[in-house]
């Protein structure tokens, strides 16, 4: 008898113990920096059950089922807007591989695909960034809407944060601040540059919405040399699907200046992850004509003492006493390779020495000159 019970709890320690390692993101994470194991890249246009791969714009990792679910940002002119499922097998000697193993239709509220964008733009899906509540075995995943405002033609989407099944089924919505619905007027968010990152905090009662850029009454855009830009973070409560609370970040400048000067340039945050204790990783994306990689700087940002601005309407007439504070933890031009279109992180399963994995996605665009890349990192406590 006292076998089996020294057997019972020897299992029961084991089982705590390995779920406890895999258990995603249920605990704060300290991170005092990121170290970089390797690199995956999938093959150009690489095609999957009548879909092109690629616009990987959002990673989650399942803990459970050791998968990933990654958002597709095509808006249905390459196959149904989508998510795929893969396995990712990493190792502190690197990533083995990338395998899809599954594509995924979003349905709308009607039970239907999306519509291909070119041909009804008002019923497409401008997918950006989702993730996954194991808590309630659902997915969450960010729209930036349309905002196409000609002397012509006027096409308004409003941005959406929609909850669906892992089957795709659509369930619910989360309701909108008043100041993040779009306008014919140049008031609320620019068109493409809205919802691009989500994540939830350590035990799933919150959702974190990031901008990418400012909206009309927080300022311009970001700029060249001291030209920053301040963007909206909101938090939800995830129960009540209602915002709570929004806080002010501020982007850096774009790090160089277009070739030739006046063409686009843009620095915005592509996405966020929760690491506990109202602290989120930060990708700062930019990129300007002319460059090949994208510039992206990934910090540590802290809201603990900032002050809530739901209230504030134009973040450039009211001072801000204490916006989100950020800490530089990787400018990844430092990694002396070729970096792509970052737009997703998320943390993956443990390594053998104990350590947090860490993996980033790029969105190619769809463009040949592009690549889908997967960057694997150890965060290093």
């Amino acid at each position: 008898m006292r076998q089996v019970l020294f057997f019972l709890v020897i299992t029961f320690m084991i089982g705590c113990s390995s779920a406890r390692r895999s258990a995603g993101n249920t605990s704060a994470v300290s991170i005092s920096e990121i170290r970089f194991l390797g690199e995956y890249i999938l093959p150009n246009n690489m095609s999957f059950k009548n879909t092109t791969v690629g616009g990987l714009s959002g990673i989650d990792y399942d803990a459970k089922r050791d998968l990933y679910y990654m958002i597709c940002d095509d808006p249905s002119t390459r196959g149904p807007a989508r998510f795929y499922t893969a396995k990712i097998p990493v190792s502190e000697k690197g990533i083995d591989s990338v395998q899809i193993i599954e594509v995924t239709p979003l349905l709308n509220p009607h039970g239907q695909t999306y519509a291909d964008i070119t041909k009804d733009r008002i019923h497409s899906a401008d997918v950006e960034a989702m993730r996954y509540d194991p808590s309630r075995d659902e997915l969450i995943w960010s729209s930036e809407g349309q905002r196409v405002v000609r002397t012509d033609t006027q096409l308004l989407q409003d941005p959406a944060v929609v909850i669906i099944t892992r089957e795709g089924h659509y369930k619910d919505s989360l309701a909108l601040p008043a100041n993040m619905h779009v306008h014919t007027e140049e008031k609320g968010p620019r068109h493409n540059s809205v919802f691009e990152g989500v994540t939830f905090d350590e035990h799933y009662r919150h959702v974190f919405v990031s901008l990418e850029d400012a909206i009309y009454e927080d300022g311009p855009r970001a700029g060249l040399g001291d030209s920053t830009a301040w963007i909206r973070i909101i938090k939800y409560n995830r129960k009540i699907k209602e915002p709570v609370a929004q806080y002010a970040y501020q982007l850096d400048p774009v790090p160089y200046a277009p070739d030739p000067p006046g063409a686009f340039k843009i620095n915005g945050i592509s996405d966020i992850l929760y690491t506990g204790n109202d602290k989120f990783m930060v990708i700062e994306r930019a990129w300007s004509t002319g460059r090949v990689p994208s510039d992206i700087r990934v910090y540590i940002a802290d809201a603990k003492n900032a002050d809530d601005i739901s209230s504030v309407t134009f973040l450039t007439e009211t001072p801000l006493h204490r916006p989100v504070t950020k800490k530089l933890l990787l400018d990844m031009s430092s990694l002396g390779r070729f970096i792509d279109n970052i737009e997703g992180v998320t943390f993956g399963p443990v390594l053998p020495n104990g350590h947090r994995s860490l993996v980033f996605v790029a969105d190619d665009n769809f463009d040949k000159k592009q690549k889908s890349q997967f960057l694997l990192f150890e965060v290093i406590p």
